[in-house]
This record gives structure tokens, sequence and C-alpha cells, in this order.
């Protein structure tokens, strides 16, 4: 049975923890979490062990990035669990902060970016959310110092905001996106996914066939408005609420008028239920 990894909790903790890898010449890793982990945070977790030779694990639910009306109380929990699967992995070191340590009384500053954080896609309908992950991925990045910080690319919008922040504020961490770990329908994984009924997780892949049919008729050459709006319209009669079906720049995520305007990312958020889906894939 592997050695459960070190779990730290204070800043002084997570200080001295850190100067012992370091005294060792280790390379760091980062996968930042909110916990409730499944095998996508599993497989971000393997490629860090490819990029450096020490892994560390960062769960904290993070309240900054959730509005009044959303999930933050009943965001699922899990940690037994989650230290059980972060054991098996051979994970090195859980940074486990309170809310209190990571924002103290009186914390009164935000790291608020532009360019892929001003796209017109999640933060459209959820304007508080960058400002709340750049902040924290900041915080976490300054706490722990990594060599290499990795992220799901599911999370695409988010992946590109992180990027753009660590090269523009010199932190010194290289992010890597990593493949979208998928059920074998096509759901991409994630911990909201617990949240569908056995009716709704039956219809919920729809939004990868959706994506795959797009991406396979634009590289057939079809008409990119009219694919998009075949698209649209299929979400919607599967019984979505559809917030946004978008092909984007894969790198700016700047609007596109035809695939010949560079590397296509579709991207698309929807809501079944009460339960909000996000999903992206690559033409």
């Amino acid at each position: 049975m592997p050695r459960p990894p070190a779990v730290v909790r204070t800043l002084p903790s997570l200080r001295r923890a850190m100067e012992t890898l370091r005294a060792r010449r280790a390379t760091v890793a980062l996968v930042p979490t909110m916990g409730a982990l499944h095998d996508g945070h599993l497989a971000l977790v393997h490629q860090a062990k490819r990029h450096a030779s020490k892994v560390v694990v960062s769960i904290f639910v993070n309240p900054t990035q959730f509005a009044p009306h959303e999930d933050f109380g009943s965001y699922p929990r899990t940690w037994k669990a989650d230290l059980a699967k972060l054991t098996e992995a051979r994970v090195d070191l859980v940074w486990n902060p309170g809310v209190s340590t990571m924002y103290p009384p009186g914390f009164a500053s935000r790291i608020l970016t532009e360019g892929p954080a001003q796209a017109g896609l999640e933060d459209r309908f959820r304007p508080h959310f960058f400002g709340g992950v750049t902040t924290v991925v900041g915080k976490l990045f300054a706490q722990c110092r990594p060599d290499v910080a990795l992220f799901g690319q599911k999370d695409y919008q988010q992946l590109k905001v992180v990027t753009r922040m660590a090269a523009d504020l010199d932190l010194g961490v290289k992010v890597i996106g990593v493949p979208i770990v998928r059920e074998r329908d096509g759901l991409a994984m994630s911990s909201r996914n617990v949240y569908l009924s056995v009716e709704q997780r039956a219809d919920a892949p729809t939004l990868y066939r959706t994506m795959k049919d797009a991406a396979r008729r634009l590289r057939n050459g079809d008409d990119l408005g009219a694919v998009m709006a075949d698209g649209a319209r299929t979400i919607g009669d599967a019984g979505f609420d559809l917030d946004y079906f978008e092909a984007r720049h894969a790198e700016t995520l700047a609007p596109i008028r035809s695939t010949k305007d560079g590397p296509v990312r579709l991207l698309v958020a929807a809501k079944i239920g009460t339960t909000r889906l996000i999903d992206n894939i690559g033409v």
C-alpha cells in the first residue's frame, strides 16, 4: 500500500514542506483542484509526474469564483475519497488550506485580466468567475512556487486565462494543458456530473456528439454559420438551455468568420435541468 501524501493546511507548514523539496533539488509540478476528484484530475497527476520529480495537489473550494446564486455550499466535498485517490497516485504533498488562510480578514487584492478573460464566453455568463480564478491561482503559484502547473482542457477558457496571466506577470511557471478525459459515451468528466439525474445523464453526451459532428462538417468545408446554427438547434432540441455554442480562434479565443482564420476550437456551455455543463473540441 502506498504511503499517504503529506497534508499541510497552514502557510508555515507549506513553506517548510516546499523548502524541503527544494533542498533536494526537486522539480515541482502543481495540480490545482477543488477536490471531488475523478479520473480527469488523476490524468493531470499522471501527466505532472512526467514533467517534474515531485507533485503537489491543492484542494481548495474557492468561494471567490462562485456567484451568490451558484453552488458553493453544495459543491461536492469528498476529502477521504480524494486522499485515497491521491495516495494511490503517489502524490507527494497535498495543500489543503481553509478559506481564512487563503482570504484572511482584511484581504483586499484581486488579479484582473483582459484578453482571453474577456472573450464573451464564460465571462459573459459568469462575470465574477475569472477574477476569482486568477486571484486564487496567482496565490497558489506564489505559495507553492512550482516549475509547472497542469490544468485540464475541459475548462478551456480558464486554461488560456491562466496561461496568459502566468506569462504576463513573469511568474516563472510553465502552464500545461492536459486533454479532456471522457466517459465511454463521450461526456466530459466533471465533478458536477454527480448532479445529473438518470435521464439527464443519458442526454448529456449530446453536447459532445454535436461538437464532433460540427467539427467533421467544418473539416469537410461546410459553411461555418450553417454548421453552428444546426448545432445550436440540436442542443436545444435535446432539452438543454444553451448559453453558447461558439467557434473561436484556438489561441486567442477571438471570434472567427471561417475556418481559415486560424486554428479553431468549438466551445459549448448549456444547462440541463439545474446542472451547467461545458465542453470543447478542436477542429
